[in-house]
C-alpha cells in the first residue's frame, strides 16, 4: 500500500511545493531535518517537515468531515422542503418588533455567517458574540453556554429575546396565517395552522414572560386557553425546526487541511502541497507542544464540550458571566429541549443527555470550544469577542496575559505555552488552511418564494 511506503522508517517526511527547502522555522528546529518522500514513481526530493507515525495517524482522524449527524428529535431535519422555508423566514425580517431584525442581521453569509462585531446586535446589543453557523449541525449543545440541546430549540430564544428579534410567538403565527403563500409552504409541511383568524382565542402578541408575570404580552397569554397556548406552541416549534434544517445545510469541508490529508492517504505530492512549510509546522505544533488537539479534536476540530478559558470580560470587572454553569440549568428546564413534548424523539438519547447533565462549581465561567473550521474568516473570537485576530488568540494561550485569576474550578491543563513568535507564524499558518468557503452561494439569500419548487418537490417525494 502506498500509505504504508510513504509512513515506513521513524518519521514521514510530507510533501509541499518547491525545488529548494525553505529554512527550518522554529516549529522545525532542533535537529529536525527535511527529508524525501518515497512514492510510487519512485524517489522525490521535496522539501518537509517530519511527523511521526503516531503523528500521521492522528492527522488522518481529522479528516475528512463526515455528513452532518442526524437529529432524530427534529423529523424535517433533512427535508428540503423545511430547509427552502427556513432559508425564506432567515431571512425575513417581519418576524421581530418592528420589522427591522432576520436571523441574517447576526448570522450574515457575507462575514463568515456571523456578523463581525464583538458582541452581537438586534434591537440592542447583547452580551455575546454572535457564533458562526459554519458545521453548527455538528454541535452537541447550542449557543455559548449549551442551553439549547438542539438546532431548532437554540432557534427560538433569538426570536422572542426582546434584546434580538423581540417578537412573540402568536404574532409570529399570524404572520405566517396572514401570508397566503407563507401559510401553504407550513402547511404543506406541517399540518394545518389553529383556527388564528379567531382573535379572542388568539391575541396579536402573546407569549409567556416567566420573570414578569404582569408584561402584557404574558397577562395575554395566560388569557389563552391551554389547548390553544399547545397549538400556538407547536407552530413556534415547527418555525425552529425549519431553520434548523436550513441551517444543517452551511457546512464547510473541503480545506487545504483536507487536500493535504488526502494527499497522505493517497501518497500524492500535488496535494501535499496543499499545506505551506509554516502551516505544516503548526500542524505539528497543534498536536504536540501546544495541545490544540486536547479540545479542538475530531474532524470538526472541537470536543463539543466546555472549557474555562480564563479570558477577561470585554469591557473589565469580574467574570460575572456564569456561561455553562446557568446554561445547564436553563436547558434543563426548557420547554422545547429534546425531551419535551415537541421533540420528535423525546426519549433515548435525549432523555440521557439532559438527565446526566450535572451542574457543579466547575461549570461555572465555562464556554462551548468552537469548531476551528473555517475560522479565520470569523473574526473576532472569544465569547464576547475580546480577541480581534487569530495572532491574538493563539498569544492569550502562549502568555495567559491579563487572563483572570484561576478559581479552585480552573481548567488545570491551561498553562502558558510560551510560544515563539515563529511558532505563532506557524499555528496562524495552520488554522488558516483549514478554510473552506464553498457552500452554495444560493444558500446566502433569501428565495422569491416560501415554497420549495415544484419540480423540487417531485424528485424529494420520489
Amino acid at each position: 500500500m502506498r500509505l504504508l511506503r510513504l509512513l515506513s522508517g521513524v518519521s514521514v517526511a510530507l510533501a509541499i511545493a518547491g525545488c529548494s527547502a525553505p529554512p527550518p522555522s522554529s516549529a522545525n528546529a532542533g535537529g529536525a531535518s527535511l527529508g524525501a518522500a518515497v512514492l510510487d514513481d519512485g524517489p522525490t526530493t521535496l522539501t518537509a517537515v517530519p511527523f511521526e507515525r503516531s503523528e500521521v495517524e492522528r492527522i488522518l482522524a481529522l479528516s475528512p468531515l463526515p455528513p452532518p449527524p442526524a437529529d432524530p428529535t427534529n423529523r424535517h431535519a433533512d427535508d428540503p422542503r423545511a430547509a427552502h422555508l427556513g432559508q425564506f423566514l432567515f431571512f425575513d425580517t417581519r418576524f421581530s418588533a418592528g420589522g427591522v431584525v432576520s436571523c441574517a442581521n447576526c448570522h450574515d453569509p457575507n462575514t463568515g455567517w456571523s456578523d463581525g462585531l464583538q458582541l452581537g446586535i438586534g434591537i440592542d446589543e447583547l452580551d455575546r458574540h454572535s457564533q458562526t453557523l459554519w458545521n453548527a449541525a455538528y454541535n452537541r449543545w447550542f449557543f455559548w453556554d449549551g442551553r439549547a440541546d438542539s438546532m431548532w430549540s437554540q432557534a427560538l430564544g433569538p426570536l422572542e429575546d426582546p434584546r434580538e428579534h423581540g417578537g412573540n410567538r402568536t404574532g409570529f403565527a399570524h404572520t405566517i396565517a396572514a401570508d397566503p403563500e407563507l401559510r401553504s409552504a407550513y402547511e404543506s409541511i406541517f399540518g394545518a395552522l389553529p383556527a388564528l383568524e379567531e382573535g379572542e382565542r388568539f391575541p396579536a402578541a402573546a407569549r409567556p414572560v416567566a420573570d414578569d408575570p404582569e408584561h402584557p404580552e404574558n397577562v395575554a397569554w395566560e388569557s389563552m386557553g391551554e389547548a390553544d397556548r399547545e397549538a400556538v406552541d407547536v407552530v413556534f416549534a415547527n418555525m425552529g425546526k425549519a431553520l434548523a434544517a436550513f441551517q444543517r445545510k452551511i457546512v464547510s469541508r473541503h480545506s487545504r487541511f483536507d487536500e493535504f490529508v488526502e494527499g497522505l492517504r493517497e501518497s500524492n505530492p500535488t496535494k501535499l502541497r496543499s499545506l505551506t512549510a509554516s502551516a505544516q509546522n503548526g500542524l505539528k505544533l497543534f498536536l504536540g507542544k501546544a495541545n490544540c488537539h486536547l479540545c479542538h479534536q475530531g474532524p470538526n476540530f472541537t470536543d463539543r464540550e466546555f472549557h474555562n478559558t480564563r479570558i477577561a470580560p470585554l469591557r473589565g470587572g469580574d467574570a460575572y458571566d456564569a456561561g455553562r454553569y446557568e446554561g445547564i440549568a436553563l436547558v434543563q428546564s426548557s420547554p422545547f429541549n429534546g425531551t419535551s413534548v415537541h421533540s420528535d424523539a423525546p426519549t433515548g438519547d435525549s432523555e440521557t443527555k439532559i438527565d446526566y447533565l450535572i451542574q457543579t462549581g466547575h461549570n461555572w465561567g465555562e464556554f462551548k470550544t468552537p469548531s476551528l473550521r473555517n475560522v479565520a474568516v470569523t473574526a473576532p473570537y472569544m465569547h464576547q469577542g475580546q480577541l480581534a485576530g487569530l495572532r491574538d488568540v493563539v498569544r492569550h494561550y502562549s502568555t495567559f496575559e491579563g487572563a483572570t485569576p484561576i478559581h479552585q474550578h480552573a481548567e488545570t491543563i491551561l498553562v502558558p505555552l510560551n510560544l515563539s513568535e515563529g511558532e505563532i507564524d506557524d499555528l496562524v499558518a495552520f488554522l488558516q488552511s483549514l478554510t473552506d468557503e464553498s457552500a452554495s452561494p444560493a444558500l446566502s439569500s433569501a428565495p422569491a418564494s416560501p415554497a420549495l419548487p415544484t419540480d423540487e418537490v417531485s424528485r424529494f417525494r420520489n
